[in-house]
Parts: structure tokens; C-alpha cells; sequence
């Protein structure tokens, strides 16, 4: 028996399917994925979810891919809402390269798409909103000190200066934010990367989807932000979002997504430490 997404995408799509396959996504949320085969070759991935906020973030998802068309993403090539709304896009499962690993030349390719990205001008989405930071360690520092990265003394000492370093920076600006750029949301065609899964999209800073991008690059085998040599500025950024996030509840959604904020906490937090001329954290060294 068919699936109901195959079922549904057949008639969005004017089409037979021939053949589908259920993909296992590396991403944190709980959608359903499949890849369909329709008569006369045409490949199409499909992407349902019903699990909060996995539907609204696939309706943001479809608006935002109305909005935004290049190279650098993939073509939208239909969209049912609906209780469990349905994301029909380009197949980009087969042929193109996922990372990891990361090859010569990736992230070369990921950094210039990101400035294409950043140089297009879609006046129509929201602005980046502020995100949770040092301010909320400050507030609870208990939280993040039960993560085990650090000492109450060395917080004391160091909360000073990133509490600084991230008010001094404005992450405010026109450009076109993918605002989730990570390997799973990434691969490689022709050597160029093309970003998927666009749901969080907004105007912002350039530099901010390359500083968000580089502690994950680090704990899958590419080049350290400090190698990479791009956004220093935003390090006490991205250290003070993982450090107020990592030790929360996991979202119902995104039930697996804690460790991995944690895992990159880890590399994020000596960044800046670095950036700012801090002692690196003491139950780091």
C-alpha cells in the first residue's frame, strides 16, 4: 500500500508514482521523509510533518521557497497544508555530496553560496530576532554551570567580558539569513553547496550564518572557526546561544537537538574565549 504522503504528493503532482523509499533524515526534527520515482523519471522528496512545531516550521519552510529561488536552494515544487502539510521540493538525495566528510573545496563552496545567499534582497521576511545569550546565563547561571564546562570562578571572571563582547556587535542587517546552516541542511552539487530545510530564514548580519555554521564544520572533521578565519566578531554570539540552550528541556520536536547544542558549546566557547583573550574554561583544559 502506498504511503498517504506518496499518495498525496501523486495527486499535487499530476503524476504515478513508480517507486518510493522512506529516508532517514540527520536532522533533529520529527518530519517524515521520502523520495518518489514517478512514471517518465521525474524525482521528487517529499517532507510531511504533524509533531509541534514541525508543520508550521514546514508552511514557514514553503513561503520562504516561494520567496527565495537559486541555485542555492531547492526548486518548490508543491505544497498541501493541512493537519499533516506536505512539502513536495527537488530530490537532492541521490548524486550530490552530503557532508560529512568534508572534501577539498567544500567549504570554499558552503562560504560562497552563503555570500550569494547574503547578497539577495527578499525585503518580505521577518527581521532575526534576539536570541538567548549570556544575558540568560547571567540571569541562571546554574544551568549552564551544571553542563560541566566550567567553574562558578571562571563564569565570574569571564561573564564580564562576553556579556561585553556580545552587546558591542549588532547582528542587525538586510541581508538573507538561512539561519540554519549546518551539514544536514547542506550538500554539495557540481561544486557548489545548495542549502535545505529554509524554515527559519530572516534578515540579519551576513557574518551570522557563517559563525553559526562553524562549530559544527569543527566537530565533523573541517577546519576550527579560528582556521577559518570569518566572524570572530559573532563568537561570543554563537558560545552565549549554545551556553543558555544546551542544559534546557528538549523540545518536544526536536527531541535529540540538547546534545548536539552541547557537543558545540564545546567548540564555540574556547572560540571566543580565544577571540576575546580569555583563559580558556577550566574544566576545559
Amino acid at each position: 500500500m502506498k504511503p498517504e504522503a506518496v499518495v498525496r504528493a501523486e495527486r499535487l503532482l499530476g503524476g504515478q508514482a513508480e517507486s518510493w523509499r522512506r529516508v532517514e533524515s540527520r536532522g533533529w526534527t520529527r518530519n517524515e521523509h521520502w523520495t518518489i520515482v514517478l512514471r517518465g523519471g521525474a524525482r521528487a522528496f517529499l517532507k510531511e510533518a504533524w509533531v509541534p512545531p514541525s508543520p508550521e516550521w514546514l508552511r514557514q519552510e514553503a513561503e520562504v521557497l516561494s520567496l527565495v529561488r537559486g541555485p542555492f536552494a531547492p526548486e518548490l515544487l508543491a505544497f498541501e497544508d493541512g493537519e499533516r502539510p506536505l512539502l513536495v521540493l527537488e530530490d537532492l538525495s541521490d548524486g550530490p555530496h552530503w557532508p560529512p566528510p568534508w572534501r577539498p573545496g567544500d567549504v570554499e563552496a558552503v562560504l560562497a553560496t552563503l555570500e550569494e545567499v547574503a547578497a539577495l534582497r527578499v525585503d518580505s521576511l521577518p527581521r532575526l530576532e534576539a536570541l538567548p545569550g549570556w544575558h540568560e546565563v547571567a540571569d541562571d547561571p546554574a544551568l549552564f554551570l551544571s553542563l560541566g564546562f566550567a567553574s562558578a570562578g571562571w563564569l565570574e571572571r569571564a561573564l564580564p567580558e562576553l556579556l561585553a563582547a556580545q552587546d558591542g556587535v549588532d547582528t542587525s542587517g538586510d541581508a538573507l539569513l538561512h539561519a540554519d546552516v549546518r551539514s544536514d541542511n547542506l550538500c554539495i552539487r557540481d561544486g557548489r553547496a545548495v542549502l535545505v530545510d529554509w524554515n527559519h530564514a530572516c534578515l540579519g548580519h551576513p557574518e551570522l550564518d557563517v559563525a553559526a555554521w562553524l562549530p559544527s564544520l569543527a566537530l565533523e572533521g573541517g577546519p576550527g572557526p579560528r582556521e577559518v578565519g570569518r566572524a570572530d566578531e559573532f563568537a561570543a554570539h554563537v558560545a552565549g546561544y549554545f551556553a543558555a540552550l544546551a542544559g534546557l528541556p528538549p523540545p518536544e520536536g526536536a527531541p535529540r537537538v540538547r546534545g548536539f547544542q552541547l557537543a558545540q558549546l564545546g567548540v564555540a566557547l574556547p572560540w571566543a574565549c580565544a577571540v576575546l583573550g580569555l583563559e580558556p574554561p577550566d574544566l576545559l583544559r
